[in-house]
């Protein structure tokens, strides 16, 4: 019993010690606080309601009454000249990408320089107010230290989820050795291939004991590959199978790229939740989908940005890439209206790290574009996406009960939906991390 007393007192004076040098972040106060807001899209209902109090008490709401009321002893935010949103969710991330496809990356970027990037996008994506991102492809270490980091409170980011490795056959999209000298080789490379219902099996339960809280397949070619077609189905139903089966039975959800009907089709009938990009779907691949409840991330953003690549500066892209960028990009976004007028549950997704060049909120411009109404195309990025993560008791609304992850922009984004792309005020989890459009973190 003595032994345990002194074992508690070293604790508690080595965190006191850790605190007072800096090297452990103090938790949050926990306080009460309501917003005022003049205008709140919450995430359920189809139409924006006026003047609206939100009731937090810690990291959660605890009620949104009508009017603006004001609890004894709780702090006031005062945005009744705003529009009121819950944070966003981004279904399709790259935490630790820098946004830059320069083919001498591959040898030159190491995960020390994934770790930096990742630190960046993080505390950028809070910025631009996605307060949860799913990461859909990243190294073996940076997205589960960057979890812990965030977690911990040593720095500023959204809650994520991590697929970590991307899961595909050799010479599939995942394949790091696409397009090198076969002398050449890649440590690690072994992590993302599946060549077999049995390596599928082992890759997704080493990877959940990795921290892998959602796994991601290639079961066709990609673009910004070297020497794959996106046309061709590059996995077998069974090995997708098998890969959505174990997942599954983990708890964990299953992403597929794919831009071939036919590997769009599979990956449906296999049970995976959602379909990444689904450049050449068509009829049936939405019927489907509609079936099955399959999302489609349709991620226009990554198009268009690497689309531009091509057209204005290809030397800056691997061989192939560009070709197949201008060959794909167009039918993209053709295919999220026709995915969107079926029926089909689309979610909100870029493909894009937060410090690439373009602001990843623009993709609510082009969901718009390809034919969503602001309101659904608003949806993809809170409601559905929460539904997609497969948190939405915590995540994607304003509703009592709720984490406290909510935005706010100045106009409305209903009458002009790229204010989204001006987002000015952030809270996630009851924090305020963004006031007057400054980071205060």
């Amino acid at each position: 019993m003595r032994k345990s007393s002194k074992k508690l007192g070293l604790t508690g004076a080595l965190t006191a010690l850790a605190v007072l040098t800096g090297s452990m972040a103090m938790p949050a106060q926990a306080k009460d606080v309501v917003i005022h807001a003049g205008r709140l899209i919450d995430g359920v209902a189809t139409a924006p309601k006026s003047r609206v109090s939100i009731v937090i008490k810690d990291e959660r709401i605890v009620k949104v009454e009508n009017g603006f009321v004001t609890p004894a002893g709780a702090e006031v935010i005062d945005l009744s000249a705003a529009t009121v949103l819950p944070g966003f969710i981004e279904s399709h991330d790259h935490i630790s990408s820098s946004g830059d496809r320069r083919p001498m990356n591959r040898f030159t970027l190491t995960e020390g320089d994934a770790v930096i990037a990742g630190v960046l996008n993080a505390r950028r994506e809070v910025e631009l107010g996605f307060t949860t991102v799913r990461d859909l492809g990243s190294g073996p270490l940076t997205a589960p230290a960057l979890i812990r980091a965030i977690e911990s409170r040593k720095i500023v980011g959204p809650r994520l989820w991590t697929a970590l490795e991307a899961l595909g056959p050799t010479g599939g999209h995942s394949d790091r050795a696409n397009g090198i000298r076969p002398d050449i080789t890649f440590e690690g490379r072994d992590a993302s291939i599946v060549d077999s219902p049995e390596e599928a099996r082992v890759r997704v339960r080493e990877h959940q004991r990795r921290g892998a809280t959602v796994i991601k397949i290639m079961p066709s070619g990609g673009v910004g590959s070297i020497g794959d077609d996106p046309h061709h189905m590059t996995m077998t139903f069974e090995e997708m199978k098998t890969v959505i089966d174990t997942a599954h039975e983990l708890g964990l959800k299953v992403a597929a790229h794919a831009h071939g009907k036919k590997a769009i089709d599979t990956a449906i009938r296999a049970g995976v939740d959602s379909i990444e990009h689904g450049t050449y779907a068509d009829a049936e691949s939405y019927k489907l989908m509609k079936e099955h409840g399959t999302f489609l991330v349709p991620t226009l953003l990554v198009a268009d940005a690497i689309y531009q690549t091509a057209v204005k500066s290809p030397e800056l892209l691997p061989p192939t890439v560009a070709e197949k960028a201008i060959a794909v990009t167009p039918t993209m976004i053709g295919n999220a209206g026709r995915a969107y007028k079926a029926g089909v549950k689309i979610a909100f997704g870029t493909d894009q790290g937060a410090t690439s060049n373009r602001n990843k909120a623009e993709e609510f411009a082009l969901l718009v574009k390809a034919g969503l109404t602001p309101m659904d195309a608003i949806f993809a990025a809170t409601r559905n996406a929460a539904e997609l993560v497969g948190n939405p008791a915590d995540i994607g609304s304003v509703q009592a009960g709720r984490y406290a992850d909510i935005v706010a922009v100045n106009g409305d984004p209903l009458a002009d939906i790229t204010e989204l792309q001006r987002v000015q005020f952030v809270m996630k989890g009851g924090e305020v991390l963004k006031r007057n459009g400054e980071m205060l973190r």
